[in-house]
């Protein structure tokens, strides 16, 4: 049984094009910002504003998908809460928290070419297959549920709500 959990989950928009960079082993990270933005009502006055966050995403071994990592473009992330302390060139403590992730923590939405298409046209999700190998491709990720007709994160189906088909008795709470 795990006794601890840390996982993230973003949908949002690069603020820049992606960093690449080395480790001394040979072994690719890319650095990117990513901005999610909400919407929150002015008590006062009744009006809408949006609010931007921005997170500094940290990507292992992401060179398949990092040529697509650019300004606007928008992703899924799943990764984990990272944060690192140093001492700057004042002396002072500086701490700075990342989102970790590798290539399979990583989906493109939105096309190529930055069109506003569904999920999984820019090849999907970077994941494993079943035989083991790196794949890429739109029949990788969860397989569709049952009846489902509501626009999903991948793309996979077209149409209005999700239906599973049960009844309010047969919901066992």
């Amino acid at each position: 049984m795990a006794t601890s959990l840390n996982k993230v989950l973003l949908i949002g928009n690069l603020g820049k094009d992606a960093e690449t960079r080395q480790t001394p082993s040979g072994t690719s990270v890319f650095n990117f910002s990513l901005a999610t933005t909400y919407r929150i009502k002015d008590q006062a006055t009744g009006e809408y504003s949006d609010r931007t966050d921005w997170h500094d995403i940290v990507l292992w071994r992401g060179e398949r998908v990092a040529p697509y990592l650019t300004k606007g473009k928008k992703v899924f992330v799943e990764g984990r809460l990272q944060t690192r302390s140093w001492e700057d060139q004042n002396g002072q403590k500086r701490f700075r928290t990342e989102v970790i992730c590798d290539s399979f923590g990583l989906m493109l939405l939105g096309g190529r070419d930055g069109e506003g298409g569904s999920g999984r046209s820019e090849g999907g999700r970077y994941g494993q297959g079943s035989s083991g190998g790196y794949s890429q491709g739109g029949s990788q990720g969860p397989p569709a549920r049952p009846q489902e007709t509501g626009g999903s994160m991948g793309g996979e189906s077209q149409g209005g709500g999700f239906d599973s088909g049960a009844q309010d008795d047969d919901i066992p709470f």
